[in-house]
């Protein structure tokens, strides 16, 4: 099925950005003057609504073909829209506005947001010192032939578990898509045009109009032109798992000419893909989201050549001499001379009546970027007590009429970092309720109610609620490592000076293992799946660096 795309979504946008309303509409105003019968102008006043007002156009499919800021803006000037715009609008022609005195900050620009241009104010006249520029930027934008984008469309419930489940997949593997809610006309219209009843829910429409009925991940992977198969059965590294370990992993080996291979069951990311606002990297004073952090690294790792599989669930490690043998969930096999492990951690499921029936249904687990549209005007309530949790309820806060957190702890002083904790305390939509726990979830087909318990006294009540959004501990999922490589207690796997020499009485070689190296040679641990790991992204991606290190050396020996 195809859509015919109206006049105004088929003109290319220009973007202008400026906290000053009358410089703004100035703006504006001459640009729609030379260019608006060819271009879109779309204005704001500042750089948060300027990158909602683009997600939402990306969402769309419209075309951005140059975006226009003011340098000197509150809260986030210039520079700092554009390199966040950047990861929206790769392609847009980017201009920063600025005064004669902030010439310096200009030049500077050009390196930190590939800066195409830079315009004096005042502009005037517009013939002399605007439209050329603009006009060079216009046809440099249009000799890329950057053609429109064509959306994926996706018909399902709000309260159906596989329709939720493909929409966190889809976005958090970066492909653009459009919601329809199948009891709406037009979603209905989709439906009957896919030949779908409505009752196996969701249903994909590829860029190409296939309609694909409750399809399975890698059907969807497949689809959208995800990688799901390898290019060879033998690389220098396998790296498994696509968190910020694995892809710093992927990034550095890459980079130092290994053929190197990631392997992602879900999404690049991990836990850190799904948080909201990391504001505590290096390098990133103003922070920046989980999934703009993965999308960088992805864009990374490809662009030295790293292979990404996903959708691909790695289910065990063999020994073939000096080859290192990872085993798929599909029956296939992948030799490397090095591996390293960076599966990460998942969240634990939370062991309450009605908790399984309701998840997808109001009830998700670390799911709050894609479903935080959702939340607008509603009561919300989130699970735990860590930084994951903080910064869901941070995000929620923009949407919901009210954010709860639940934690079981009586503060948050020893889980999360006291920059969120101060955060959290300064935004009176959100409410912090320790000493609590959830004793019951409740509702018909969705979730309408929860039973709180104080954990001191016992005592419970009844709370309405739309939506529950859990990040409860971690579970590390290394079950398939059994009898192979050495693990603690937890399941965390053991690395370094924490391996004993129980761990190591099978060690062939007649030096000890490396820092990040496991009891087998050539197997190394990073990230939150290591024992005694930082559980920070930082850390995570230091270790990924130190590991591709250590494989150099290694190989070296071999």
């Amino acid at each position: 099925m195809t859509e015919t795309a109206t006049a105004d979504e088929i003109r290319p946008v220009i973007v202008t950005v400026d906290d000053d309303p009358g410089v703004s509409r100035a703006v504006a105003r001459d640009l729609r003057r030379r260019y608006g019968e060819r271009n879109r102008i779309v204005r704001a006043e500042s750089g948060e609504d300027a990158l909602e007002a683009l997600k939402q156009m990306k969402l769309r499919g419209d075309q951005v073909a140059v975006i226009l800021a003011d340098y000197r803006m509150p809260g986030m000037n210039g520079i700092d829209f554009l390199e966040q715009a950047m990861d929206v609008y790769p392609y847009a022609k980017r201009v920063l506005l600025t005064a004669y005195a902030d010439t310096d900050a200009a030049i500077n620009a050009i390196n930190v947001v590939d800066l195409d241009y830079y315009l004096l104010k005042p502009w005037d006249p517009p013939e002399e010192k605007l439209y050329p520029a603009v006009d060079d930027l216009l046809k440099a934008w249009r000799r890329d032939d950057r053609k429109p984008v064509r959306e994926t469309k996706v018909v399902g419930h709000r309260w159906s578990a596989p329709s939720s489940q493909l929409r966190d997949f889809l976005a958090r593997n970066q492909v653009p898509y459009r919601w329809y809610s199948s009891d709406e006309p037009e979603g209905q219209r989709l439906l009957e045009a896919a030949g779908a009843d409505g009752r196996d829910l969701p249903v994909l429409i590829t860029v190409d109009g296939e309609a694909l009925i409750a399809p399975s991940q890698r059907e969807v992977a497949t689809r959208v032109n995800l990688a799901t198969t390898p290019e060879r059965d033998f690389y220098d590294l396998v790296v498994v798992g696509g968190g910020p370990a694995g892809l710093g992993a992927a990034v550095y080996g890459a980079s130092e000419g290994l053929k190197t291979l990631l392997v992602e069951k879900f999404a690049t990311g991990g836990q850190a893909g799904q948080s909201s606002r990391i504001e505590n990297y290096l390098g990133f004073p103003d922070g920046l989201s989980g999934s703009q952090l993965t999308d960088r690294a992805r864009r990374q790792a490809v662009k030295f050549g790293a292979e990404l599989l996903t959708t691909s669930e790695v289910t065990g490690l063999e020994l073939s001499g000096p080859a290192r043998t990872v085993r798929l969930s599909d029956g296939s096999a992948i030799d490397a001379k090095a591996v390293i492990l960076a599966t990460g951690v998942s969240y634990r499921q939370l062991q309450t009546p009605g908790c399984t029936e309701m998840t997808g249904a109001g009830v998700f687990y670390g799911a709050a970027l894609s479903e935080a549209e959702a939340c607008r005007d509603q009561d919300v309530y989130v699970v735990g007590g860590a930084n994951s949790a903080g910064q869901a309820a941070v995000y929620l806060s923009r949407y919901a009429k009210s954010v709860t957190m639940l934690v079981r702890a009586p503060s948050l002083e020893k889980s999360m970092s006291y920059y969120l904790i101060e955060q959290i305390a300064g935004i009176d939509r959100i409410t912090v309720r320790v000493s609590t726990e959830v004793a019951e979830v409740t509702g018909s087909g969705h979730l309408e109610q929860l039973t709180l318990r104080d954990v001191d006294s016992g005592k419970t009540e009844t709370v309405d609620a739309q939506q529950l959004f859990i990040f409860i501990g971690a579970a590390p999922g290394t079950g398939w490592l059994n009898g192979v490589v050495a693990r603690d207690d937890h399941g965390f796997v053991l690395a370094g000076p924490d391996l004993s020499e129980d761990d190591l009485a099978d060690w062939p070689l007649d030096r000890p293992p490396y820092h990040l190296e496991t009891s087998v040679p050539g197997v190394f641990a990073t990230g939150d799946v290591r024992s005694e790991s930082a559980k920070r992204v930082a850390s995570a991606v230091g270790e990924g660096a130190m590991a591709v290190m250590l494989v150099h050396r290694y190989l070296e020996m071999l």
